[in-house]
């Protein structure tokens, strides 16, 4: 009887101390997941320089970057000086207050370019990119993202989010200019983020996109920089982290898909990459550009990292940007 007794009373020890590691196993989950949150979209945190690999560029290729990005920022210091700037702004669904900049031609023109920054960016990082469509005719809106530069937000909304903002920045120039032919550009993060605007209902004023090293889904990227960053596998870590971001931000990263978007596309669409992009790896670019059903071409700037595609030959990539648009009758 005794035996009995001391038996069931082991059983009862053991399944208790599994109880126990269990329900601090999940609260583990749970602070690792917020953690992450905070980390990855929480405002005050996200870095990009914290997440991006070491470049695997080549030194030849990093000192031709370089001599480009001092050319290219001369020029567009040099046309800021004459340059017409104004302060625009607009109010999210969910009522935040984003900011940007148009800055308009000389002459008038009905060309429009908005020009997305990536993550942890802001607007004036994407200067480079305005002065080169300025230089073809195109008036420039360049609009800090929610949660960044002087746009309000406390979550990054890695272009989920973004891309409701994007509609109301284009019906803000519709409203000023109704004759308005607008083209989408964005870069990394910017590129998410026209891909899944994409998918939205466009009015017809605009006639293009073009996404540089744009990411397949926040999922997707997230996973890898997971296992970069913290040598942590997907599950149960981001999902927890995605059920949280929802709480938190509004939106869970596996709903936040380009991949998904892109799929009711109905405008032209250009692919840009660098085919030694190790952060958003260059095979990304290859998945979206098969998902596409408009008319569609791709460049991958060969030898170039992540963003780099235009720095390591700006003649060669904004020749290639302007054909595509010539040849869908938008220059």
């Amino acid at each position: 009887m005794n035996g009995k007794i001391k038996g069931t009373r082991r059983t009862r020890i053991l399944i208790v101390a599994c109880a126990i590691i269990v329900v601090l196993l999940l609260i583990a989950d749970i602070l690792v997941g917020n953690y992450l949150v905070t980390f990855a979209i929480g405002r005050s945190s996200a870095s990009g320089a914290a997440v991006a690999p070491p470049s695997v560029t080549s030194d030849e290729t990093n000192s031709k970057v370089d001599i480009n990005i001092k050319a290219m920022s001369e020029k567009t210091a040099a046309w800021l000086e004459t340059a017409e700037v104004s302060e625009a702004s607009v109010t999210s669904d969910d009522g935040l207050l984003l900011k940007g900049s148009m800055i308009r031609t000389p002459e008038k023109s009905d060309l429009w370019a908005i020009i997305i920054h990536g993550y942890t960016g802001r607007k004036e990082h994407m200067a480079n990119y305005a002065a080169y469509y300025a230089e073809r005719g195109f008036n420039v809106l360049l609009p800090d993202m929610r949660g960044h530069g002087e746009s309000e937000g406390d979550y990054i909304g890695m272009g989920w989010l973004d891309r409701k903002d994007v509609l109301k920045w284009i019906n803000l120039i519709i409203s000023e200019n109704p004759a308005a032919v607008i083209t989408l550009h964005g870069v990394s993060m910017g590129g998410a983020t026209v891909m899944m605007t994409a998918g939205e209902e466009l009015p017809d004023n605009v006639k293009a996109i073009v996404d540089d090293c744009g990411y397949t889904s926040v999922w997707d990227i997230f996973s890898d920089e997971l296992q970069y960053i913290f040598g942590l596998p997907t599950f149960p870590f981001l999902n927890t982290a995605s059920i949280i971001a929802k709480l938190r931000a509004g939106y869970t990263f596996e709903e936040a898909s380009a991949l998904e978007q892109i799929k009711n596309a109905k405008v032209p669409m250009m692919f840009i990459h660098g085919s030694e992009d190790n952060f958003v790896h260059t095979e990304m670019v290859y998945r979206v550009y098969e998902a596409c059903p408009t008319d569609k071409e791709l460049y991958v700037a060969e030898g170039a990292g992540h963003g780099g595609a235009v720095y390591i030959d700006p003649g060669v990539y904004y020749d290639k940007v302007f054909a595509f648009l010539e040849k869908h009758n938008i220059l």
